[in-house]
């Protein structure tokens, strides 16, 4: 009876092992065939899948301003209007003269007064130059006394001092008058540049102050167009470059850009640079001021 019980619990363990030894060999069979992750698929280049980068802006031409007053004075005559073309130099407008032309008449004859007696004096130093040799030689031979010589070289010394102070006149009317020419000259308002006459802001008989404007003027090329680009595009527009420019005004047409600058620093405050194009060949129907488009397609 007993040795049936020691079979019974041998018999009992040898189950509970193969029970055990069952289990756990699936766990190690399921580790041993699960197959490693596969590596994640590379991150697309955002360059490559970028869409065409546009920007738009007007375009410009380097040549364009206001023409200020340089002084007070009323509007004379308008030899200009909206639309008139003015080569550099040119007359636009004219300011009542005839006070100012008064003034530079009376510092001209000024001038030549003073220019005048300066000849006077350094004809009279001349003489008293001569006087005063003559004396030195008299007295070298003791023919005069001291006193009549010390006179003549005395006065000869003051001669000369009064044609310095007269030379010193004469700059000093030279001066005035070069600077009422130059007044003369502010009430004719010339154009800076070659250029076409946009806007007029006078009229005859109107009274004007310095500062204020008179006409704008513009240049009518070369046409440019200035544009800010982020800063992940710098280095890849580069000068020398052509880009296409269209305009919205003008479908259909197309033209070329060619790139003058880049600047070599990103704005902190809005993470861009700056580009400037100008237009190349024929411009068409292009005016300043016309909104264009600049199309980057693959930025290469």
């Amino acid at each position: 009876m007993k040795s049936h019980t020691v079979a019974a619990v041998l018999l009992g363990l040898g189950s509970l092992a193969f029970t055990a030894c069952s289990v756990q060999t699936p766990d190690r069979v399921s580790a041993a065939t699960t197959p490693s992750p596969a590596p994640p698929p590379p991150a697309p280049d955002p360059i490559a899948t970028e869409r065409p980068f546009t920007v738009s802006g007007p375009l410009v031409v380097e040549h364009q301003l206001d023409l200020l007053a340089q002084r007070d004075g009323i509007v004379a005559k308008l030899n200009s209007d909206v639309g008139s073309r003015a080569n550099a130099g040119d007359v636009l407008a004219e300011l009542d003269d005839r006070q100012l032309t008064s003034e530079v008449e009376a510092a001209r004859s000024k001038t030549l007064s003073t220019e005048a007696g300066l000849n006077s004096w350094k004809s009279e130093a001349k003489v008293l130059d001569a006087d005063y040799e003559r004396a030195k030689k008299l007295w070298d031979f003791q023919l005069i006394p001291l006193e009549q010589f010390e006179h003549a070289k005395y006065k000869a010394e003051e001669e000369h001092y009064e044609v310095q102070r007269v030379e010193q006149m004469l700059v000093t009317d030279k001066a005035n008058q070069q600077s009422l020419e130059l007044e003369l000259e502010k009430t004719r308002v010339r154009a800076p540049f070659s250029g076409v006459v946009a806007r007029r802001y006078v009229r005859e008989g109107q009274q004007v102050a310095r500062g204020d404007r008179l006409f704008w003027i513009t240049g009518d090329g070369p046409l440019r167009m200035r544009f800010t680009m982020p800063e992940r595009y710098i280095g890849r527009v580069k000068r020398g470059q052509e880009l296409p420019l269209t305009t919205p005004d003008l479908p259909g047409q197309s033209y070329k850009a060619r790139v003058l600058e880049v600047s070599p620093v990103v704005d902190p405050a809005s993470s861009t640079f700056e580009v400037l194009v100008e237009l190349q060949g024929t411009r068409g129907d292009l005016r300043p001021g016309m909104d264009a488009n600049i199309t980057l397609d693959t930025l290469r």
